[in-house]
């Protein structure tokens, strides 16, 4: 594979930048620094249906961000699971690919794969989900501390594969304060009936001296397949197995006629979706005066089952192999091993009293690998290296002004070996520079961001060669009425070049079962966006509206084509125009409140639009969704119900069919035991009490693979 040296040299030089500020070394009083760290941390904890103060630097309310939503850990224990995105589907703009319960990444306002970046503490996880729905994010919501969910123009903040948002998970890998303690424990045990869901995780900080902390976490998961109300497969693909199996049936061919009534008939459990995941992670961090730095090393390894559709043979044999083995070999379940070690390195460097306040570095680096097996045998092997810096300076306020000016780097090795490597092996190289400023203090405020970004790819096999150069920018007028209300229009273009896989895609995926085709003739992809937000308190009601319009050059999409490649459909990827219109938001009001019992309601909502330049629609946008819910809380207890529907979704693409509308009622208790109300919190909860059958449009395997069924779960975290 290719040399690393040169990119790990540009990492090396901006940590040596870094350390050799002379703020580092000026040693100040240690409990003035945990102070500041305490202010710091306070100040970041957010409401997420209240003000938006997120962990990126440089802008005090970041409006350019106006769909932000944070998850702080009590939300992560109610919505946990294994993969990211199934923990944030409820968020009024976000669904989930759930390709399969190993495998599910976040949809952000109906965008995903290459328009969504997942992230780890603002550098992306290195993996490569956002290649294909079937590979894994190597995240383990378990350890993580909170999320934020960046929707907007977030791509000025975390690069042009952010165009249609970002998600930020926030971990303790690297520590940046001293624990008042002798030690701090984090733990949290759970599990569930649809699954047979057991898992546990733990984290660690030990302080050694008033300016050293040493963490270590880990994880464990597994899950055997998943349990679901009825057929496993959609009315309409079942409709279609039957009528093949009677077909054959009547041609004779008995045993092929009772595999497809078997696949049309299976009910009650996804097969081939069982899971097992573990993690272990280990960091320390130096807080010095108001410095602090750290790095960390963890490890990720998940198996999972990936179902495939019924019905759907998989042959890829050489000409001239005889049936027989071809078919025994497209009877073989799919599965795959995914592991990856990573390290990073963390630095916030105090500069005094100048024009810039601080300086942040962070960087991290990756080796992946995914395989991908047919029953016992290696299938197909993806390998990938990365490298990826972000540098930052913080400026000082000085009047009405702030803002950030920083620089990121990000590097990919990857390859791919096996009888369906569909990607040849390639390399991507990315520089960008960024800067956002905010003016004003009164009731009028204007906020401006811009990202160039130059990125190199390269197909290493045929020595296919393509740049691009892109440039980002966004202006943003907002309006503070008073401390309650916050309005604001924001205008903004983005540009986002192509990755490897949608221009030197060509061959069978397995784990898929399509037959993908890139073009490496694409264009950049470019969309200009107009959004317009309120948010704040109408009496004792606190509220988050955003709409959103988005007009898109040179759209990349996957499409089918209706053809077939070695027994496979055809996928290619092709690129037009393209609009999205949404509406989301969110609204919270006490019904009753008398100190020590309280009755609260919420009401969350959204609505995406997305066609096609020639009037077709753009395919897999999730359909409208609505949340209410009801929660009694006292000290103590809190008591919560809910109701989730999602409305039918009949504006498809071509050879994509539809999905029926379903509601989901849900309940949880949250017990807080202990006399002060912290440290230990019990829950229990029912999804899917009425144990309906539910398709999350986003998703490519929505045909025969739907939500769980009725859930009972059980959890319980500790902090001491």
């Amino acid at each position: 594979m290719t040399s690393h040296v040169s990119r790990i040299a540009i990492v090396t030089a901006l940590a040596a930048t870094a350390l050799s500020t002379p703020a580092l070394a000026q040693e100040q009083d240690a409990s003035a620094t945990q102070e500041r760290l305490e202010d710091d941390l306070h100040n970041r904890q957010v409401d997420y249906k209240g003000n938006i103060i997120v962990s990126a630097d440089g802008l005090e309310q970041l409006d350019i961000l106006a769909g932000t939503s944070v998850f702080e850990a009590e939300e992560i224990q109610r919505n946990l699971s294994g993969q990211i995105g199934d923990v944030l589907a409820k968020l009024p703009g976000v669904s989930a690919t759930s390709f399969a319960p190993g495998s599910s990444r976040p949809v952000l306002r109906g965008f995903q794969g290459e328009r969504v970046r997942v992230l780890v503490d603002g550098i992306g996880t290195a993996d490569v989900s956002n290649t294909s729905v079937d590979h894994a994010t190597s995240i383990d919501p378990l350890t993580a501390e909170r999320i934020e969910v960046l929707r907007g123009p977030a791509v000025l903040l975390y690069g042009s594969q952010a165009i249609g948002g970002a998600v930020n998970v926030i971990d303790k890998r690297i520590p940046i304060r001293v624990p008042d303690e002798g030690f701090h424990l984090d733990a949290l045990v759970a599990g569930d009936t649809a699954s047979d869901l057991r898992t546990g995780g733990a984290s660690l900080d030990i302080p050694i001296g008033q300016n050293f902390v040493f963490h270590v976490d880990g994880s464990w998961r597994e899950t055997d397949d998943l349990d679901i109300p009825g057929f496993q497969v959609a009315p309409e693909l079942r409709a279609g197995l039957l009528e093949e199996a009677a077909e054959e049936f009547e041609e004779g061919e008995f045993e092929e006629a009772e595999e497809l009534e078997e696949a049309a008939n299976q009910q009650g459990f996804i097969p081939n979706t069982a899971s097992e995941t573990w993690t272990v992670n280990g960091g320390f961090g130096v807080i010095i005066g108001e410095s602090t730095f750290g790095a960390s090393v963890g490890y990720y390894n998940t198996d999972y089952g990936v179902p495939t559709r019924p019905g759907a043979g998989h042959h890829h044999g050489e000409e001239g192999e005889e049936e027989e083995e071809e078919e025994e070999e497209g009877e073989e379940l799919v599965s795959i091993g995914l592991e990856q070690l990573r390290a990073d390195f963390k630095a916030d460097i105090a500069l005094g009293d100048g024009f810039f306040e601080r300086l942040k570095l962070r960087a991290g680096y990756s080796d992946y690998t995914h395989t991908e097996f047919e029953g016992e045998e290696v299938g197909t092997v993806f390998e990938s290296d990365s490298i990826e810096a972000r540098l930052e300076l913080i400026q000082n306020e000085s009047g009405p002004s702030r803002g950030s000016i920083g620089v990121q780097y990000r590097y990919r090795d990857f390859f791919a070996e096996g009888a369906e490597a569909y990607v040849p092996p390639n390399v991507t190289d990315q520089f960008a520079v960024f800067a956002l400023q905010e003016f004003g203090t009164g009731p009028f405020q204007i906020e401006l961001a811009g990202r160039f970004e130059t990125t190199d790819v390269e197909d290493t096999a045929n020595r296919i060669a393509r740049d691009f150069d892109t440039f980002s920018g966004a202006v943003g007028l907002i309006f503070e009425g008073d401390e309650a209300l916050r309005a604001g229009v924001n205008i903004s273009r983005a540009e986002r070049a192509p990755s490897a896989e949608e221009l030197f895609s060509n061959g069978p995926h397995i784990a898929t079962q399509a037959f993908e085709i890139g073009d490496p003739d694409l264009e950049s992809e470019s969309a200009w966006g107009v959004e317009g937000f309120v948010r704040g308190r109408l009496g004792t009601a606190q509220f988050n509206v955003a709409v959103f319009q988005q007009w898109f050059d040179n759209y990349i999409y996957l499409s089918e084509t209706g053809l077939e490649e070695d027994e496979l459909p055809v996928f290619v990827y092709l690129q037009q125009d393209a609009d999205y219109f949404g509406v989301e938001g969110d609204v919270t009001f006490p019904v009753f409140d008398n100190g020590g019992f309280g009755l609260v309601a919420d009401l969350s909502g959204s609505y995406i639009r997305a066609e096609l330049g020639d009037g077709t629609d753009v395919p897999r946008i999730p359909p409208l969704s609505l949340l209410g819910g009801l929660e009694v809380q006292t000290d103590a207890f809190d008591v919560r119900g809910e109701v989730q529907w999602f409305a039918e979704q009949d504006k498809v693409a071509a050879f994509e069919t539809a999905t029926d509308s379903f509601t989901l009622v849900n309940f949880l208790v949250s017990w807080r035991p202990l006399p002060s109300r912290e440290n230990i919190t019990v829950q229990l909860s029912a999804d899917n009490v009425f144990d309906v059958t539910g398709r999350r449009h986003a998703s490519f395997t929505k045909d025969f693979v739907p939500l769980a069924g009725r859930n009972i779960k059980a959890s319980v975290r500790l902090s001491f």
